[in-house]
């Protein structure tokens, strides 16, 4: 007993004493923080007191009705539509993309090559005037069906509708087509990156246990792969919000920025129209970051870092409870 007692009072003497730790001063950080807020001040002052801004005009600018309806029907309606397309189409690319199949996947990709390499300015130029490729409108139809039946002496129509080439390819409706097309070419790319972060192990668990190749992509594989789509989606989608400016190369009158340009024409009032602009645009980003950061967290529980369970934490209380000198008490 003395010696035990003797031997946890020497422990207990070289154990070190309180640590007084000063912390680390970082001057350079502090000076940094002086300089953006003194750059944050001038700014202020700058946007506060210089008469071009028009505060009071650029107020009334972002109000008025048809600049309303302008960001509900073309700048919000353009970005849902295009983006319901691009992720739809892209994620069936991106599958064909991958696909055994030499066809599918080299058709995956021109169709990526494509939409890619053209400026979406001059794709919605050229969506608008497609309308001149359709004089007598455009035919849904089997290929060939005239020629097919002059050649086997047949007469009536194989024509299953008819559509104005004009209403399809402009207003509002071809531009949520020219840009959901070039979107799915991004998104295409995207959910490939995503479908391919899967371990090929979980497809093959999914065949072992009798699932179809559609119903584990559906299942098993699009489920984990979205931790890592959502991210750029997000992103995809705020850019998206700021292509349908666009779509004046269609022309779309009924558009955000569009609207907002119109007003600054009439009243000569260029710049707060376009400040009034940028407080829109940053509104809505504004409120789909958030959205994607939930998303985000969402999607990624379960990954990374986890709170410690109870066999852990009885580990741990385990490992700080064993001190290397204490053993020799017991012998």
């Amino acid at each position: 007993m003395t010696e035990s007692g003797s031997s946890a009072a020497t422990a207990a003497d070289e154990r070190p004493g309180a640590i007084d730790a000063v912390p680390v001063r970082h001057l350079g950080r502090w000076v940094a923080v002086a300089f953006i807020a003194l750059g944050i001040a001038m700014l202020v002052q700058f946007m506060l007191t210089n008469k071009a801004f028009n505060w009071s005009f650029v107020w009334k600018a972002m109000i008025q009705t048809p600049v309303i309806n302008g960001l509900i029907g073309g700048t919000l309606l353009g970005t849902a539509g295009s983006m319901v397309i691009g992720v739809v189409l892209g994620v069936i690319v991106a599958v064909m993309r991958l696909s055994d199949n030499p066809v599918l996947a080299w058709t995956a990709w021109a169709y990526t090559w494509f939409f890619r390499a053209i400026p979406r300015l001059v794709l919605l130029t050229i969506m608008g005037a497609l309308g001149v490729l359709y004089p007598a409108g455009m035919r849904i139809a089997i290929p060939f069906d005239r020629q097919i039946q002059d050649l086997l002496g047949m007469h009536g129509t194989w024509t299953f509708a008819t559509l104005d080439a004009n209403q399809v390819f402009t207003g509002i409706l071809g531009g949520i087509i020219g840009l959901g097309l070039s979107e799915a070419a991004y998104m295409a790319e995207i959910a490939r990156a995503g479908i391919l972060s899967v371990d090929p192990g979980q497809n093959e668990a999914a065949a072992a246990l009798g699932m179809s190749d559609g119903l584990a992509m559906r299942r098993i594989v699009l489920p984990q792969a979205m931790r890592v789509i959502v991210p750029p989606t997000g992103n995809e989608t705020i850019a998206m919000v700021k292509d349908t400016s666009l779509l004046i190369g269609i022309p779309v009158s009924n558009e955000l920025f569009f609207q907002l340009s119109s007003i600054g024409s009439r009243t000569y009032q260029t710049f707060p129209v376009l400040v009034a602009a940028v407080i829109w645009y940053l509104l809505i980003c504004s409120v789909l970051m958030v959205i994607q950061s939930r998303l985000e967290r969402y999607f990624g529980r379960g990954f990374g870092t986890r709170a410690p369970g109870p066999r852990d934490q009885a580990f741990l209380a385990k490992m700080l409870s064993f001190r290397g000198g204490g053993g020799g008490g017991g012998m």
